[in-house]
């Protein structure tokens, strides 16, 4: 609630900003430019169609762009400095697009007054932008230094090291609400009033405690430990960090410290967030365009499946996604009916389980597009890991534990490990596929993304999908 609220007061005041950098820039025109373009009075150039519909259009175009640079991503813990280089290149790139679009068309009655209006209006807008934006992260910065915003800590861990992380984020204006032991043979270096219970009691004290963030400190060095109890904490969408110990299986991990406390986010990933919020954007621009323009061939595809053997269009399956949160995944069926009556096989290369028609489908991917509409969900993304089965996840991490880590991003239509490897027949085959799936994910870029693309449709053309 204090995120959304913080959020929306960033939202509010940008808004209303623009509004009234707009309405004073127009004032300026007018006297520079609208005198000159048959105006006669000032009431009549605000009133001009062109002005009052820029009035109520561009405060929604200034929050768009707000929106894609990644600022109201992070309502708590800006960096003063940060936000203001932010502010100023957003502020910068806005006001060309806006110049080009509404100013350029006034005829001044000389040349240099295109300069003025352009300096006039970055001034106004970034002033204007800026000022109350510092005054709501001055006034929040304080309110967190007097615990009034303290964001609730539950520590999983209770040990030496957790005393001291406790310590550590105490001094930043952290409320750390009390410990859960990792196990019962790690001493405990806490008191019993600040132990809320178990790993087991985590759900209701979730709730209970209000808990905004997880962090797991353990003193012990067991990884698979690690592994099953951040697996266990995916489901509660709480951001979780881990303390940075060479001795764990996230070593490799590049770490973001908390003001010089080495904690790893196992919850983020390396996209920056305007590269998160673009390609948000853009799956579902993307989807939506696919599901309409290729509408045609999903009715044709699902003619000839129906035509080619007997049971439904659609093969819905579980798979495990975003946060370790399973959903359902939607793909044309390539396969006869009831071919897992003994339980979940991978396919293989001439698996007598696929369909004639099914076979044409995998060469050529057609099978995969249905997951557009997983993407418009916000199940799936277009380029990430491919979602596996829990069945075979369990098998993948007792060799592979780093899989986990692909949770930390949706998973894609297509992924580095489909476009380099393709197929995987056996687990072993599924984990040396996740080599290039951790790579994509430690890599993680909008460019990667295209190139991703671009390997994905020369591989649907070239009908090299099997």
């Amino acid at each position: 609630m204090k995120k959304s609220w913080q959020a929306g007061k960033y939202i509010i005041s940008d808004f209303l900003s623009a509004s009234l950098v707009w309405l004073l820039f127009n004032l300026l025109r007018y006297d520079e430019v609208a005198v000159y373009g048959g105006f006669r009075t000032l009431q009549d150039y605000l009133l001009y169609i062109y002005i009052w519909g820029g009035q109520f259009l561009l405060p929604f175009f200034w929050i768009f762009l707000y929106y894609i640079s990644g600022y109201y991503n992070k309502p708590f813990g800006k960096s003063r400095l940060v936000e203001l280089f932010s502010t100023f290149l957003t502020v910068l790139i806005g006001v060309v697009l806006v110049f080009f679009i509404f100013v350029l068309n006034d005829l001044p009655r000389s040349f240099h007054i295109y300069y003025e209006l352009f300096f006039s209006l970055f001034g106004l807008q970034f002033l204007l932008t800026y000022i109350p934006r510092l005054i709501i992260t001055q006034n929040g910065i304080r309110k967190i230094k007097r615990r009034e915003w303290a964001l609730n800590v539950l520590i999983i861990g209770a040990g030496e090291k957790a005393v001291y992380i406790a310590t550590e984020l105490y001094k930043l204006g952290y409320n750390v609400i009390g410990f859960i032991p990792e196990d019962k043979n790690i001493p405990i270096k806490v008191t019993q009033q600040q132990i809320l219970g178990s790993l087991a009691d985590l759900s209701d004290l979730i709730e209970k405690e209000s808990v905004d963030e997880l962090v797991v400190v353990l003193d012990s060095s067991d990884s698979q430990k690690l592994l099953d109890i951040l697996y266990s904490l995916y489901h509660y969408k709480r951001p979780i960090k881990v303390l940075a110990d060479k001795s764990n299986v996230l070593s490799r991990v590049k770490i973001k410290t908390i003001y010089g406390i080495p904690l790893i986010d196992v919850t983020d990933n390396n996209f920056s967030q305007v590269e998160k919020n673009v390609k948000f954007f853009m799956d579902k621009v993307l989807s939506v365009l696919v599901l309409i323009l290729l509408s045609p061939l999903y009715l044709y595809i699902a003619w000839r499946v129906k035509r080619d053997s007997f049971g439904p269009v659609f093969y819905r399956q579980e798979r495990i996604g975003y946060m370790g949160q399973p959903f359902v995944m939607y793909k044309f069926r390539t396969m006869y009916v009831d071919s897992e009556n003994n339980g979940p096989l991978l396919s293989v290369e001439n698996d007598q389980r696929v369909t004639p028609f099914g076979r044409f489908m995998r060469k050529y991917r057609l099978d995969e597009l249905p997951q557009f509409w997983n993407v418009l969900k916000g199940d799936m993304s277009i380029v990430g890991p491919r979602p596996e089965r829990k069945y075979f996840i369990d098998q993948i991490v007792k060799k592979a534990p780093f899989y986990y880590l692909l949770h930390n991003v949706r998973p894609g239509i297509t992924s580095w490990g489909m476009v380099k490897y393709g197929y995987a027949g056996s687990v072993d085959e599924m984990i040396e596929r996740l080599k290039y799936d951790i790579l994509y994910y430690e890599n993680m870029s909008l460019v990667l993304d295209i190139t991703i693309l671009i390997y994905t449709i020369k591989t649907v053309i070239t009908g090299k999908g099997i």
